[in-house]
């Protein structure tokens, strides 16, 4: 599906907010707070000597990247396709105990399809279910979808004889105000059933009725969280990429 370009713009605001930019910094060009207009690359670049991280952001074509200023100079001769490669910037920080993060796609919606499941279900909005799911899972799963984040959790459970078991958890939570944040979580016996999908499905539609347009964060290593975003009808906006500095 494609987005509206009032929904690009809402996207546009998140991410300049976020990053510490101007509110028309990717819309306007390079209006980003400390951007430097003789830049030939074009990209945005905020300069944050007490920055914990150096981030670099692709969105709609657009870029920017913010952190100290060494950490900028040295970047200044690096192309867009390079910078958004999580290696580039580990070595690039190297020397400053550049570590972990990582890169991620970025994907938005506006608008989904409606998926109905098959059969009647039972979903819970309550945080042991979600806390139960997450017992069932990789912590590598945990750790990236990061359900404890997300304030709005929907939780398909199965009943079985003794109790309903939660298999599945669609989430959001509001970010910067005008995006609803998404993250999935599914046990590994229940996975490749379509239920991963119907439970973002759901957590997306009640975000949507929130108001809120839709942000789904996967990393580009996650074959399986990009193609559900996809699937979903998630249109591609970009991509982040970071690092921790020590």
């Amino acid at each position: 599906m494609t987005l509206e370009s009032t929904s690009a713009a809402i996207i546009q605001l998140a991410w300049a907010r976020h990053l510490g930019l101007d509110d028309d910094a990717f819309a306007g060009g390079l209006t980003g707070r400390n951007s430097d207009p003789s830049d030939p690359s074009g990209r945005i670049t905020r300069i944050d000597d007490s920055a914990r991280a150096l981030v670099f952001l692709r969105l709609f074509g657009a870029s920017a990247l913010v952190g100290p200023q060494w950490a900028l100079d040295a970047a200044a001769d690096v192309p867009d396709t390079e910078l958004a490669q999580h290696v580039t910037l580990l070595t690039l920080t190297r020397s400053h105990g550049g570590h972990g993060l990582g890169s991620s796609a970025l994907f938005f919606a506006d608008d989904l399809p409606l998926r109905q499941p098959a059969a009647e279900l039972t979903v819970s909005r309550g945080n042991p279910e979600a806390t139960g799911l997450e017992g069932l899972c990789p912590p590598d799963d945990v750790n990236e979808v990061g359900l404890q984040g997300l304030e709005h959790r929907f939780t398909i459970m199965h009943p079985d004889e003794e109790q309903a078991t939660p298999v599945a958890c669609g989430a959001y939570s509001e970010w910067e105000g005008i995006l609803g944040n998404m993250g999935v979580l599914v046990a590994p016996p229940w996975r490749r059933r379509g239920l991963g999908t119907l439970a973002a499905s759901i957590a997306a539609h009640e975000a949507l009725a929130a108001g809120l347009t839709l942000q789904w964060k996967a990393d580009v290593s996650n074959t399986g969280a990009l193609a559900m975003a996809r699937s979903l009808g998630f249109a591609t906006g970009g991509l982040h990429a970071s690092v921790l500095l020590g």
